[in-house]
């Protein structure tokens, strides 16, 4: 296969030299780039991978890569909020993979996020190339170790192309080094280039596609709920919701991953490839918050076209324009890099040849390695980031809680979930659950807590399987064993042979009303689980599914035996028990109302209906001082102490807030465009003076805090409608609690 995809483009640009104008081109050439002979050898191998091949196309994407790296270090990498993310000198509790990796004071994190982006800069332009490459995948590969929490596929994939890069010579063609060195402008590449980027673009589809054949997927569960977004809205003129996710979203998904690696390879298929996959990627780029990976992925495409396409490309251009785009002519020169007829191969050419094989080789591996790393294993394989199973796993988590024990006092205390963390991808990974265990235990005693035993209950659904425990919450984790090499034994299985009630979910979920919740909990044997009905809850059941349970009652301190098929209802404004006491597991759900929310809903419909009448003049009455706010609206100067009715001002404030959403949606493309550009413009803007205050701070020290309070405040600056509209919705958030507020 790599092979495959090593050698076909070179070939197109290459026929002169290894065909006579008279001989016929065989199939396997036409289609696969090389001759049965050209592996037919070790040497013939080598002399393949290291083919002179067009730089053209490796070096527009290489200024495409160092461009959108540029962008992504001031945004996902996290520059333009550096000091938020790092919390310099504050008790906070981080994840690297390697615990003795610690952040460097904020001023030289800053440094570090600079070095990078110059290295960035410098790929894209093709200046000290080589250097470049080094300064960006050493700041980023140390950044990308620092924190686990912020681990997905398409970070780690970034990292691979810039180690890869530094290994090419991706500075042959339209970069500033081709411009200083006659000897690097316009050389061959050897095709071992095109290879390895080819290749691990190839795995990150397939792989992807492989791991997309999980039941969950197939079976439309992972992303059940992605149908509902508006860019399916034309999707929904002949399909209905629960096809469009079964069909389109996972169907659609599954073949374009495991087919759009070859489609792009085959000259035939590749236009048919390039409209799928661009408008996947396009699709993408909107649905989720992936930062530059979709203009990332949809830069990688042209990678498989033949590698001279720039030249074709570009020579359609006026004449004008020549002396500042790419190179059209002349025909690329010699390099010492890649093997020609004449001299045979070295040393140097063999080792690429090795590396090349071994690295795709370890590639293909490393996805499928969690036999290795089993410490990391959890629910799903490894650690999150290099195994390629992008949304294949949804999850959601219904409840967590910390129990601390004092060892000296016996004392017994709880903590807020995220205490002394800013992240929250701990609750699923037991190696990050170990490592925050270990921070908390190391926190705890500045507030007399003194050699603290630290127990989790968390509560995790995953793929719309039954709410259940992940973690055993009778370990104590601080104490607990964790090895990367070995499973972990506090490890809660995931009940799978329950994975068929998802059915039934579905059709209670039907059955119920809009005011109606329900949540689906699964407990194992000789556990419990206790809960706390909140007054606003006030019409609250727990109904058995499947196995025995016992409910006390804690204020009561009464307790009701239940078994399959029976409810009963829970007092809200206290705490309850339920105890798990058949054999194998149990299955039990709540069924719910919020009776407070719902009572709002009600005022919110009359009071609609009020202003209604009021405006179309069918409302003869006067209305009352509370309720004229109706009719004039709410004014700048509005207090929480004024004599408006409380649930008017909610009223009013959500009708504000739906006028707003509605303008947003409704707005015309420029208007999107500018308050896109607007929010990318400040946020950049922060990154880069707060930058160039820790540099000012590296090179002459602090200046005094009123004038660094000054220099933050201007680096804060926001464009003062991003201002009005962050703070109405902060205000919005706080009033009562409800969400759609």
């Amino acid at each position: 296969l790599s092979v495959h995809l090593l050698s076909k483009k070179s070939s197109k640009e290459n026929k002169q030299t290894t065909l006579a104008p008279s001989e016929q081109t065989s199939t396997m050439k036409r289609l696969f780039g090389f001759e049965k002979e050209d592996i037919s050898s070790w040497h013939r191998l080598v002399c393949l991978l290291n083919r002179p091949t067009d730089p053209a196309s490796l070096g527009i994407f290489r200024f495409l890569f160092g461009m959108l790296m540029a962008l992504d270090i001031t945004q996902e990498r996290g520059l333009s909020h550096l000091d938020y993310k790092y919390l310099d000198g504050a008790p906070v509790c981080r994840f690297p993979l390697f615990n003795f990796l610690k952040p460097l004071p904020m001023d030289w994190m800053f440094f570090v996020y600079f070095v990078m982006f110059l290295g960035a800069v410098g790929i894209m332009l093709g200046c000290f190339y080589r250097l470049a490459c080094l300064m960006f995948i050493s700041t980023y590969w140390y950044v990308f170790f620092l924190d686990k929490t912020t681990w997905n596929n398409h970070s780690y994939l970034y990292g691979l192309i810039g180690f890869q890069l530094t290994l090419m010579d991706a500075n042959r063609y339209w970069s500033l080094d081709g411009l200083r060195n006659p000897r690097k402008r316009n050389a061959h590449v050897p095709l071992w280039n095109y290879t390895l980027l080819r290749t691990q673009i190839f795995i990150v589809y397939f792989i992807a596609g492989v791991k997309k054949l999980d039941a969950d997927w197939v079976e439309g569960y992972s992303m059940k709920y992605l149908a509902h977004h508006w860019l399916f809205e034309p999707f929904k003129l002949i399909l209905p919701v629960e096809l469009i996710s079964l069909m389109v979203v996972h169907g659609g998904g599954l073949i374009l991953d495991l087919t759009a690696g070859y489609l792009l390879f085959f000259d035939a298929t590749r236009p048919v490839a390039f409209f799928f996959v661009s408008y996947f990627h396009c699709m993408n780029s909107q649905l989720f918050s992936i930062g530059m990976f979709s203009y990332t992925m949809l830069a990688t495409s042209p990678l498989f076209c033949y590698p001279d396409w720039p030249r074709r490309f570009f020579g359609r251009f006026p004449e004008f324009l020549q002396p500042i785009l790419p190179f059209v002519s002349p025909a690329p020169i010699s390099s010492s890099s890649c093997v020609y007829p004449k001299p045979p191969s070295g040393f140097k050419h063999k080792f690429r040849a090795i590396f090349t094989i071994l690295y795709i080789m370890e590639q293909f591996f490393l996805p499928y390695s969690h036999f290795i790393t089993q410490g990391y294993n959890n629910w799903t394989n490894g650690l999150y980031g290099y195994s390629w199973d992008m949304m294949v796993h949804a999850r959601s988590h219904q409840h967590v809680k910390i129990t601390y024990r004092d060892g000296v006092t016996g004392d017994v205390g709880y903590l807020n979930p995220g205490v002394f963390t800013q992240s929250r991808r701990w609750k699923d990974h037991g190696d990050m659950l170990k490592q925050y265990a270990t921070c908390l235990s190391e926190n705890l005693p500045q507030f007399n807590i003194s050699d603290p035993e630290i127990y989790f209950d968390i509560w995790v659904s995953i793929n719309d399987r039954f709410q259940q425990r992940i973690f055993d919450p009778r370990v104590d984790i601080v104490k607990a064993d964790w090895s990367p090499f070995r499973p972990n034994s506090w490890l809660m299985p995931l009940l799978v042979d329950l994975s068929p009630w998802r059915t039934k979910f579905e059709e209670i979920e039907g059955s119920l009303d809009n005011q109606t919740e329900v949540v689906f909990i699964a407990d194992f044997p000789g556990l419990y689980l206790e809960n706390y009905v909140s007054e606003d809850l006030g019409n609250t059941s727990v109904q058995v599914l499947e196995g025995l349970v016992n409910v006390e009652i804690v204020d009561e301190k009464k307790n009701y035996s239940l078994q399959p098929g029976e409810k009963m209802q829970i007092p809200a404004g206290g705490y309850h028990k339920v105890y798990t006491v058949s054999e194998g597991p149990s299955c039990y759900m709540y069924i719910y109302v919020n009776t407070t929310e719902a009572e709002l809903q009600k005022n919110f419909t009359k009071l609609s209906e009020l202003q209604e009448k009021v405006r179309n003049g069918t409302e003869t009455e006067p209305l009352p001082p509370e309720l004229q706010p109706l009719i004039t609206g709410l004014d700048d100067q509005d207090s929480d102490s004024s004599v408006i009715d409380p649930v008017v001002r909610i009223f009013l404030k959500r009708q504000k807030r739906m006028q707003e959403v509605k303008k947003r949606r409704e707005a015309s493309l420029i208007e999107r465009f500018q308050r896109f550009a607007s929010k990318k413009y400040y946020s950049i803007r922060r990154g880069f003076l707060m930058t160039a205050i820790a540099l000012r701070n590296l090179a002459v020290g602090l200046p005094p805090l009123e004038q660094l309070t000054r220099e933050v405040a201007y680096a804060n600056m926001k464009e003062p409608e991003t201002e009005t509209e962050t703070s109405q919705d902060e205000r919005l958030k706080d009033e009562v609690g409800h969400g759609e507020l």
